[in-house]
């Protein structure tokens, strides 16, 4: 198992992007990261994966090391750019992880290319539908889900924020301390500015507003793995808690072969906060014929 991967471009659609090649052998296991994240979003768990597995993890357009052109963040062109990729990385038929958003590009790449996946593991994403919201119109989402403002903001006080949030987050994590700021570049004094820009950001958003998971789940042929990330509820399920519990059973119901695995005790980033949970979710899932179908 290596201890660092290869990081390396290609040119796809375009532009150069960047991955992390894990390396590993037998089934290729491509990672996609969320909105505003990289490709370490992965860093702990794709050395464990590629044990076992052929792993690379990407940079999507406009974040980490990739080119970040001002147009291109709907999901036809995202998709596309993966489907560029992969191909002059030489994978073929892989699984893919997608977190978050990455999740959601995950099913339009299957809904768009039926036959060229082994499976789908959609970690704590591929249900992004904001529109299903009747109190949201597009500007509303536009505003709701725009990034933070992180102008001014240094290091050690954004890092700080990170552990009021994760609580097991401690000084001597080096590790996902680096996963964490690998989302920004830290300028000369000492403040942080985030690798995607705030106008691309809002691109993406609009590209979410037209994305409807409901209408994509039953066109999808491969297996798809739910991995929702959920923690135990003080006191009763609030109605969103409830909500969220039915719109995944929905979407498990709706998916041709499907299995939701909720993880438990975990946060919505999960790979960091949890890496040998999502790892053997995976890994065991595989080894159980689950995406043989």
């Amino acid at each position: 198992m290596p201890s660092q991967p290869k990081d390396a471009y290609a040119e796809s659609n375009g532009l150069t992007f960047h991955y992390r090649d894990w390396g590993g052998s037998g089934q290729a296991v491509v990672m996609l990261h969320g909105l505003a994240s990289t490709s370490h979003i992965w860093d702990l768990v794709a050395p464990i994966l590629s044990a076992d597995f052929r792993v690379v993890a990407i940079d999507q357009r406009g974040h980490g090391e990739t080119d970040k052109p001002d147009s291109g963040y709907e999901f036809a062109s995202v998709v596309e750019d993966l489907h560029q990729l992969l191909a002059t990385v030489g994978i073929e038929r892989p699984i893919i992880a997608g977190h978050s958003w990455g999740g959601d590009v995950a099913i339009e790449y299957a809904v768009a290319h039926l036959d060229a996946l082994a499976g789908l593991c959609l970690v704590d994403g591929g249900n992004m539908d904001f529109s299903r919201n009747s109190d949201w119109d597009r500007e509303t989402a536009r505003r709701e889900m725009a990034p933070p403002i992180f102008s001014g903001v240094t290091v050690d006080r954004f890092m700080q924020r990170v552990r009021e949030r994760w609580l097991t987050l401690t000084d001597d994590d080096r590790d996902r301390e680096e996963i964490v700021l690998a989302n920004f570049n830290v300028l000369d004094d000492g403040t942080i500015k985030a690798r995607l820009s705030r106008e691309n950001h809002l691109r993406i958003i609009d590209s979410v507003w037209d994305h409807h998971p409901r209408e994509l789940y039953p066109r999808i042929e491969c297996p798809v793995l739910f991995m929702p990330a959920t923690q135990q509820p003080v006191g009763p399920l609030s109605p969103r808690q409830i909500h969220r519990a039915e719109s995944i059973a929905h979407a498990d119901s709706l998916a041709r072969v499907s299995k939701v695995v909720w993880l438990e005790d975990s946060i919505h980033d999960v790979p960091v906060q949890r890496p040998e949970l999502v790892a053997s979710v995976i890994s065991d899932h595989f080894d159980d014929g689950f995406f043989s179908d």
